[in-house]
């Protein structure tokens, strides 16, 4: 069965090491075909930040990594930075690529660089990168779970979220589901949930489903949210899993604590 880790929000700078050392074990037990690192890598774009982010993707050692900025990830006290050069430190780290994409027999994953320097905290889509998904999620063989990674999320499920999402979110569903995107997967807010967007958004005509992930390794978890990663797993070309690992201090390891079977839709191509 393939696998992908989604980590999101590690926030290093803030990382906590025996986290980071529960993270690598399983990592390293479930062996994913793919890690996704959809965002705030870092906790203030700082060069030893990065490595530090870069060395435990080292650590990692995954076969491919779909690695997007985050807010984070862009300076915020060197306004030269922010303004001239604003993802050197991330293209240091991880490369010259904000949007990359992987794709195997069972999935497609395809990401946004939803960051945007004089936005500061929000996001935005822009009506190109829309239309560039789209065109790439509609190419996708009937076999492959197609995934979009946003790094702050389309759908919230708190009515004192919904200044985190993303602009142009209500669109961007639209277009993605209609093109047969399944999942869009996102971090930003540290509050991991799965939603059904085709039960909140009209005009969506499939199935697509959001799935958030909390922080990964930092100390700035929210209340009664502790440190938790995505495992994304396809059962067939009609269901994946989701699965919640939660880090317990307890056994100083992640564990699965919810497990989601989604259904896709498959008779709308």
């Amino acid at each position: 069965m393939t696998v992908l880790l989604q980590i999101s929000d590690p926030h290093f700078g803030t990382e906590q090491p025996a986290v980071v050392a529960a993270l690598l074990h399983l990592a390293h037990e479930i062996k994913p075909a793919a890690v996704v690192l959809s965002g705030d890598i870092t906790q203030r774009a700082r060069r030893a930040q990065f490595a530090a982010a870069r060395e435990f993707v080292s650590r990692l050692s995954p076969p491919a990594l779909v690695a997007i900025p985050g807010n984070h990830d862009i300076p915020l006290f060197n306004v030269a930075a922010r303004m001239f050069a604003p993802y050197a430190g991330f293209e240091r780290a991880f490369g010259a690529d904000l949007e990359p994409e992987w794709h195997s027999d069972d999935f497609l994953i395809v990401s946004v660089n939803t960051t945007r320097p004089s936005r500061h905290k929000d996001g935005e889509v822009s009506p190109e990168q829309i239309l560039r998904v789209s065109k790439r999620l509609a190419a996708a063989s009937p076999r492959q779970i197609r995934i979009v990674v946003t790094h702050q999320p389309v759908h919230v499920v708190r009515d004192t979220e919904v200044h985190n999402q993303l602009h142009g979110h209500a669109e961007a569903i639209q277009a993605w589901s209609r093109a047969g995107a399944d999942v869009i997967m996102g971090g930003h807010i540290h509050l991991p949930y799965i939603a059904p967007l085709h039960e909140h958004y009209e005009n969506v005509p499939r199935r697509c489903w959001v799935v958030q992930a909390g922080t990964a390794v930092s100390t700035r978890v929210r209340r009664r949210h502790p440190n938790s990663v995505n495992l994304i797993k396809r059962e067939d070309a009609r269901i994946c899993l989701a699965e919640r690992w939660d880090y317990s201090a307890e056994g100083n390891k992640f564990q699965c604590v919810k497990v989601e079977r989604l259904n896709l839709d498959r008779g709308a191509q």
